[in-house]
């Protein structure tokens, strides 16, 4: 691990000085540094800088400078490049991060000595089909989720999985999340904590007008497709609570296993139930 790639969320208060400090240490200890474009500008170091389109050429990991939502947007950037994320924390729970900003050092340092693992975690890819016709795409690698305006009525998800009908769900939508999205959205509407590692999708249904309608784990290699119904235009569909696009009805949502998939560092002694324990039952 010889090139070590920085982002960062610059909207963070210390996010510059946090990417200062660590690439003083990167390069103190031996190795070098590539910044995304807008970093390496306001940094003043622009020699460093490089599109994100050259990242999985010139580096050999990528740091990520910011919270969950800083590292859902690099996962998508990402996807299909096979650079391992590792996350520093500048947010709030940084369930997704590994690091913490007092300990850019020790992680610098494991980076280099390759004391880590890489866990390869699932994304879906999602199309709004409209009259027969794709008019959206997107990646996650957290959730789609299909949602009714914030003052409107309810709307009605006819739900199929390779053409198999599963059932119908009225209420404000529902939510098709992967495992490592289960700790997000999915979870506070009810959905289960699923293990990063296994090959599955969740389908959950958000405040359901009936007791009936429960949460489902399926499987990874099943295409679900949700038809959209209601009396109103208020709907949407997001991909991982950042990317937006309006639906009408009867568009129909198809979504499945994306081939890309998100690669991140993890440390080998940490496990995914300390992480559980320590980011959401000790909140």
């Amino acid at each position: 691990m010889r090139t070590i790639g920085i982002m960062a969320n610059q909207t963070k208060p210390t996010a510059i000085s946090v990417a200062k400090k660590l690439i003083d240490l990167i390069e103190y200890k031996g190795a070098s540094v590539r910044l995304d474009l807008d970093l390496a500008s306001v940094i003043g170091q622009e020699s460093k800088g490089i599109s994100l389109d050259d990242f999985p050429i010139h580096v050999d990991c990528t740091f990520v400078l910011g919270g969950d939502g800083t590292l859902l947007g690099v996962a998508r950037k990402l996807a299909g490049s096979r650079i391992p994320i590792l996350g520093i924390n500048l947010g709030y729970l940084g369930f997704l991060s590994e690091a913490e900003p007092e300990d850019l050092s020790a992680s610098v340092d494991r980076i280099l000595a390759g004391e880590y693992c890489v866990e390869k975690r699932l994304m879906l890819e999602a199309e709004v089909i409209r009259q027969d016709e794709v008019v959206k795409r997107g990646i996650s690698l957290n959730d789609i989720g299909i949602a009714k305006g914030s003052f409107s009525r309810m709307i009605t998800c006819t739900v199929k999985m390779d053409e198999t009908y599963i059932g119908t769900y009225s209420g404000d939508g529902v939510i098709i999340s992967t495992p490592t999205g289960s700790t997000a959205y999915s979870l506070s509407c009810g959905g289960p904590i699923v293990w990063p590692g296994l090959e599955c999708i969740l389908l959950t249904p958000i405040c359901p007008h009936t007791l009936a309608s429960r949460p489902m784990v399926l499987p990874a290699n099943g295409t679900l497709e949700i038809e959209v119904a209601a009396n109103h235009n208020e709907i949407g569909v997001t991909i991982d609570g950042q990317e937006g696009f309006t639906l009408e009805r009867g568009d129909i949502v198809r979504v499945k296993h994306s081939p890309c998939s998100t690669h991140l560092i993890k440390w080998k002694e940490r496990s995914f139930f300390e992480v559980i324990r320590k980011k959401l039952q000790e909140q």
